[in-house]
């Protein structure tokens, strides 16, 4: 049995060359990323206005590496607020065409403008009736001719040695789709809590959980009267499920007075006057607690709560009622 031979790289070939042959494709694409900047024009605008205002659904197609570069691109959309879905032309002309409605926005990427199979995508799209938006870096091309709106990529020198691999023109699709996204997501209004919507997994999902989704509540939230024993203050946490380390003292109305601490306890009990306990709960509570409203993000909370070294923070309404209670093992439970 013969064992493969392995292959030995091009003689003349060092560290020092292929270093410098990988710094000069960066340099060839970061350079034609900054020349995107001179192309932005009223056709840019006019896609963010048609994205933005579209009541159906962005498409984003292409061919080879620019259908990849739209798969991305859609998803950006789509996890940013803009619903989206990346069509293989191909797939399209056998039936997916279903998939478009008049009432959507299609995305075509193609440097050339006149790849084969988005040409004979685009009059079918046309008699759907969708708005059709080309990138493509030869706006004269099939696709530019057929679009309604036309995003310029300009001419591009592809970083391949061969001048043949999509390298820099890729990546100036991606800057620009990105661009669009991003511009799409601020004309929306787009925020922080819709991001976290809708992505609820992973790390940066919990940290964008709202304080309502992991505050202790109704049965799990411990509220006290400030004239109640601290006794009795000891046993409604400990009788609370889930045993949070704090307990809300409360007036009538269930605006928030103070709170009363596990630390609170300890340093009472340090203190040698352990008959107090038989003392009301105001005596030892703290009256300016630490607050959060329960829409804010939890990362804020969390940060709040280093800042100020403290192990659990009152969640208030706009009224100022206590609502929840969000304890340091919460957010330990969630790894925030």
């Amino acid at each position: 049995m013969t064992t493969p031979s392995k292959k030995r790289p091009p003689q003349g070939k060092n560290a020092r060359d292929h270093l410098a042959q990988a710094a000069e494709v960066i340099r060839l694409e970061a350079r034609t990323i900054e020349a995107l900047v001179d192309h932005l024009d009223a056709g840019f605008h006019e896609a963010v206005e048609r994205i933005a205002s579209c009541d159906g659904q962005l498409i984003v197609t292409g061919v080879g590496k620019a259908r990849l570069v739209g798969a991305k691109l859609s998803a950006t959309f789509a996890s940013t607020g803009t619903p989206s879905i990346a069509l293989h032309p191909t797939e399209a002309l056998h039936g997916d065409l279903g998939r478009i409605r008049a009432n959507d926005v299609v995305l075509v990427l193609s440097n050339s403008g006149e790849t084969e199979e988005v040409k004979s995508l685009l009059p079918h799209v046309r008699r759907i009736g969708a708005c059709i938006v080309g990138m493509t870096g030869v706006p004269s091309s099939s696709l530019g001719r057929l679009a309604d709106v036309v995003l310029d990529i300009g001419r591009v020198d592809e970083a391949c040695p061969l001048g043949l691999a999509p390298t820099a023109s890729t990546s100036a699709m991606m800057a620009l789709g990105d661009a669009l996204a991003m511009v799409v997501l601020s004309e929306r209004g787009f925020s922080r809590e819709d991001y976290a919507r809708y992505h609820p997994g992973g790390a940066l999902g919990r940290k964008l959980l709202r304080v309502d989704e992991l505050m202790r509540k109704n049965k799990e939230l411990p509220l006290v009267t400030p004239r109640m024993r601290v006794v009795d203050v000891i046993l409604t946490m400990s009788r609370t499920p889930g045993r949070p380390g704090a307990a809300l003292v409360v007036d009538e109305k269930g605006a928030l007075l103070g709170i009363f601490t596990d630390g609170d306890l300890r340093r009472l009990l340090e203190s040698g006057e352990t008959a107090r306990i038989e003392a009301s709960v105001e005596e030892f509570m703290g009256r300016s607690p630490k607050s959060i409203p329960p829409g804010a993000l939890v990362d804020d909370a969390e940060r709040v709560m280093r800042e100020n070294k403290i192990d659990q923070i009152a969640v208030v309404d706009d009224d100022g009622r206590a609502v929840g209670l969000l304890d340091v093992q919460d957010l330990l439970d969630t790894r925030v």
